[in-house]
């Protein structure tokens, strides 16, 4: 079964294609540190080899009598080091999500250039790298998201799936009741409070966020607890929870999947809207959704509008393709 559906999403080109781009963009998100970064990967000097990202190194490590903080940017730090017969590895872009260009002579915000692939926002930082660790607190953020409302929705679902009567109705009069709490409200009042964190915003969302998985997880128990092979296993003594694991679960687990990259993109879209509204993570995460509240502020600096809609575009396009994709594989009426 797993086989052949695989084999079935293999096929489906656009979605194979999405899913290996979106897996790509992902991991270079990941390794962020190491592509965009004002610290160097690898510094050699005076017959040393220090690596800036793993260590706390300060000036007296290069030949100053003071301690002092090091600015890895800094013309005449590079100019010391190579006068000095060592030499700088740097990352791709020579610049973090929170580093200000001092040594960019055009005034901010800055257009594409050499220095700066996608210009630099109001605050002289550099777009790309800003792009690069949004998506990566995004994407992270998305995943436990999903992975949380997942297990809360089959738990519910399931529950109410299986034993139906009063445990269904009373689980839908709970739904609905949890639906209708107004979670922009208790952002708007949280953040009036204090600045939700990254957890204290995800536990947050998670309230909510699960209803979406009940309702197929629910009717994929309904269908399932009255075939021939549960009724069977029920007559035989084995115990709900049992039946409810081996035989059930497999089938609404299907079911979840395909929601999956649906579930990620609203969770990203969500995470987004939220940053840009004020409402969402603290003031020194990287974010798209502040990137884009920074265009709106900025309109005469289009790259940063183009680069944010952009970047969002391609990520929601590959994960709605790539649902696609594994809803037609995982659909047993589609050959």
């Amino acid at each position: 079964m797993i086989d052949r559906s695989y084999q079935k999403f293999k096929r489906n080109r656009r979605a194979m294609f999405s899913l290996r781009l979106f897996l790509i963009i992902f991991s270079a998100a990941l390794c962020a540190n190491f592509i965009a970064n004002d610290k160097p990967l690898l510094i050699y000097f005076n017959n040393q080899f220090f690596f800036p990202q793993l260590s706390s190194l300060n000036s007296q490590n290069f030949g100053d009598i003071i301690p002092l903080k090091i600015d890895y940017n800094l013309p005449d730090f590079i100019d010391h080091i190579y006068e000095s017969g060592g030499w700088i590895i740097r990352c791709p872009i020579p610049f973090s999500y929170n580093t200000i260009d001092f040594y960019h002579t055009a005034p901010f915000p800055n257009g594409p250039d050499a220095r700066h692939l996608l210009g630099t926002d109001a605050a002289g930082h550099d777009v790309v790298a800003i792009l690069l660790y949004g998506l990566r607190i995004s994407i992270l953020f998305g995943v436990l998201l999903c992975s949380l409302s997942a297990i809360i929705g089959i738990l519910i679902g399931g529950l109410c799936g299986y034993f139906g009567g009063m445990v269904d109705i009373f689980g839908q009069r709970l739904l609905e009741l949890w639906s209708s709490l107004p979670t922009l409200y208790i952002l708007i009042i949280l953040s009036s409070i204090a600045q939700p964190g990254f957890w204290m915003l995800l536990f947050i969302m998670t309230l909510v966020s699960w209803m979406s998985v009940v309702g197929v997880v629910r009717a994929e128990f309904f269908r399932v607890r009255s075939e021939d092979y549960v009724t069977c296993a029920q007559i035989m003594g084995a115990k709900h929870f049992y039946i409810a694991l081996n035989h059930i679960l497999p089938n609404a687990l299907t079911a979840t999947i395909t929601l999956l990259p649906f579930l990620l993109s609203g969770a990203i879209v969500g995470l987004s809207s939220l940053d840009f509204l004020g409402f969402g993570l603290p003031v020194d995460y990287p974010s798209i959704g502040k990137l884009m509240l920074s265009a709106k502020q900025n309109l005469q600096a289009p790259w940063l509008s183009l680069s944010a809609f952009g970047v969002l575009t391609v990520i929601l396009s590959l994960l709605v393709f790539t649902g696609e994709g594994l809803r037609d594989a995982l659909d047993p009426r589609h050959n």
